[in-house]
């Protein structure tokens, strides 16, 4: 991630030294820096939540299209293990989501309440 923004910053650095000579620097380098930082970061973004059974948590990696159907790859926490699980149902509930699976490896259905940024 570190990398990731010393790279933007170099790079946006350098969108904006030649745009200076072009006279609109500050909105230039404005633009750039935003949208740098906004691609940069989303390349760290994963979905956290709880099994609520357990009580632990749990993180569906960047990757995974979480949809009713696909199978998906989710990191157990509590297991201390990456588990490959069918989405068989997603709820919105409020500002949370509870997306409910089926656990390939264990043959066990799994209720996950996953934070609804």
């Amino acid at each position: 991630m570190a990398e990731q923004i010393q790279m933007v910053a170099t790079r946006t650095t350098k969108l904006a030294n030649i745009t200076a000579i072009r006279g609109r620097p500050d909105m230039i380098k404005s633009l750039a820096l935003t949208i740098g930082l906004v691609l940069g970061a989303s390349d760290a973004y994963a979905w956290d939540g709880t099994d609520t059974t357990t009580g632990e948590s749990v993180e569906i990696g960047k990757g995974n299209l979480v949809r009713t159907g696909r199978d998906i790859e989710l990191f157990d926490s509590g297991a201390g293990e990456y588990r490959d699980v069918t989405v068989e149902s997603i709820r919105r509930h409020g500002s949370t989501v509870e997306v409910e699976v089926y656990d390939n490896e264990s043959g066990e259905y799994r209720t996950l309440e996953m934070e609804d940024d």
